[in-house]
């Protein structure tokens, strides 16, 4: 399998493209808009063909580059089929596999961040999406979010994949890249370590995180599968502009 890691670094977004050499079909896990251009450039460096976008959940902190890279590439858009978006051209389900040549990912429930949110198994790794992120878990005060569910989601599904299963998270605020089942189950400070879910609970009221800056309209925009709002002011057009440049070149 070809695999990138990328990140969009206002977001601190982690996107993954995953490519069957086989076939020279490839994906991209949660693309971020303003980094369109740098995706495709990476696909044809490496002779690939986008044949599917997919995304963990609905994002709150960026908009999805899921519309334009299908208007460029003729790429369909995956969504978790819970959220219902008519946008969507496939609507992954819970445990039914979604293959592209020989990559065969394994949807994995994981709600809590969001109601819908899925985490994708391949191989001998996970991504978590923002249910498990490194010594951490997505935030679950907003969005329909859950924190008993996120507990039961890392706890029941998550940490139940082998020690030596690569968590590869959506985000990442500290230049980590990468993790493992086991580390996370030892080491989480929020989630692993034996805490309990009255813990859990107790640590989470306690974050008091202020609102992303962004939600307003990333939300709106990503239930369209990612256009930018008309009404997006000045300050926030950074959100949504092309990427003019990159830590990943």
């Amino acid at each position: 399998m070809i695999f990138r890691q990328l990140i969009e670094p206002l977001s601190s977004t982690y996107t993954y493209l995953l490519g069957c050499e086989e076939t020279k079909q490839a994906v991209l896990i949660d693309p971020v808009l303003p980094a369109w251009e740098r995706d495709l450039g990476v696909l044809r460096g490496l002779g690939l063909a986008l044949a599917y976008t997919i995304e963990t959940h609905i994002h709150a902190d960026h908009i999805t580059a899921a519309q334009r890279l299908k208007r460029e590439t003729g790429s369909r858009i995956a969504v978790p089929a819970l959220e219902g978006l008519g946008c969507a051209d496939v609507h992954i389900e819970d445990r039914r596999p979604l293959t592209v040549g020989a990559i065969v990912l394994e949807p994995q429930h994981t709600p809590g961040h969001t109601p819908a949110h899925m985490a994708y198994v391949v191989n001998d790794r996970v991504f978590s999406g923002d249910a498990l992120l490194i010594d951490g878990c997505g935030r679950t005060d907003f969005q329909g979010g859950s924190a008993r569910a996120l507990y039961e989601s890392v706890h029941e599904r998550l940490f139940t994949l082998p020690d030596d299963f690569l968590v590869y998270p959506g985000h990442d605020y500290q230049d980590r890249r990468v993790s493992s089942i086991a580390q996370e189950r030892r080491r989480n400070p929020r989630l692993g370590g034996g805490r309990t879910l009255e813990e859990f609970l107790a640590i989470m009221r306690e974050l008091r995180l202020p609102p992303p800056k962004f939600i307003d309209y990333a939300v709106p925009g990503n239930t369209v599968c990612g256009e930018c709002p008309p009404e997006l002011p000045n300050a926030l057009q950074h959100y949504c502009d092309e990427m003019r440049a990159s830590r990943q070149g």
